[in-house]
């Protein structure tokens, strides 16, 4: 069996047809390389090339040994750099999580700009529950989200915040406050308001139904439109904000390269 550095320096004298410039490529010296195509020939019993202080060639068996191997080299160095990289965090597949419509966009602008830096590293997109994020992430079932924040556990990491968005209260378009110009959480009881645990659209659904308001972002006035549902300021309430957020010690290249494109896509403009 050949070895691989063997197969190197057969494949590269044949394309360079000089040992000294075969010896630069594979960055070893020009006697390594005389002395691995001797090998080489001793124990295939054919010579691989005609050479003479002038020039080199490539025999008619070197040649055809050439033709044979060079395909699958090919191959089999393609497939162990792709094992390297998706071990490195250069390929295979990112799954990346949302919790609302609105960030699923700026999600497919920063994958576009991904795909760029990283070719061979797959986004898969997919909806979650606001509940299910942080479960997701520590058991690996994905690999980032986008959030809000703050996150206070230790096994995930936030990068820096992406978006910024007012709150509204999301009412039953018959409810007393429905023509407010403006609310605070105090105007309403706090039996009336709905937490997490349901997608976006079921929450609004049990707004709609009369069974509650929900404090949300902004956002839902556009995506969420609906003629059961009116949507009042909030008053005297913080600004949600929207982050990356991956299984903290999981900081890889491609979770790195992809906080980077999704900050390049939030930027305005």
């Amino acid at each position: 069996m050949l070895e691989r550095h063997e197969i190197e320096v057969l494949l590269t004298l044949v394309e360079e047809l000089h040992f000294g410039r075969t010896a630069d490529r594979l960055h070893l010296s020009t006697a390594r390389v005389s002395q691995t195509v001797a090998k080489l020939e001793r124990q295939l019993g054919v010579p691989l090339f005609d050479r003479s202080s002038r020039r080199v060639a490539a025999t008619p068996a070197g040649r055809e040994l050439y033709a044979e191997l060079r395909p699958a080299w090919d191959r089999i160095s393609t497939a162990v750099r792709h094992t390297i990289d998706t071990g490195r965090g250069r390929g295979g597949t990112l799954e990346i999580a949302f919790t609302a419509a609105a960030t699923s966009q700026l999600l497919t602008r920063a994958a576009e700009l991904f795909r760029e830096r990283l070719p061979d590293c797959a986004v898969r997109i997919r909806e979650a529950q606001p509940a299910q994020v942080i479960p997701w992430l520590r058991d690996g079932e994905i690999d980032m989200a986008l959030g809000m924040l703050p996150v206070h556990d230790p096994d995930v990491t936030a990068g820096p915040p992406l978006v910024t968005e007012a709150r509204v209260l999301a009412v039953p378009a018959n409810h007393r406050l429905a023509q407010r110009r403006s609310v605070t959480l105090a105007d309403v009881s706090p039996t009336t308001l709905l937490t997490s645990g349901a997608t976006t659209t079921e929450l609004l659904t049990q707004v709609g139904a009369g069974q509650g308001v929900l404090p949300i972002g902004a956002h839902a006035q556009r995506y969420h439109a609906r003629p059961d549902v009116a949507y009042i300021p909030l008053r005297d309430t913080p600004s949600i904000q929207w982050a990356l957020l991956w299984r903290t010690g999981n900081d890889t290249l491609r979770i790195r390269e992809f906080a980077s494109a999704a900050t390049t896509a939030a930027e305005p403009g």
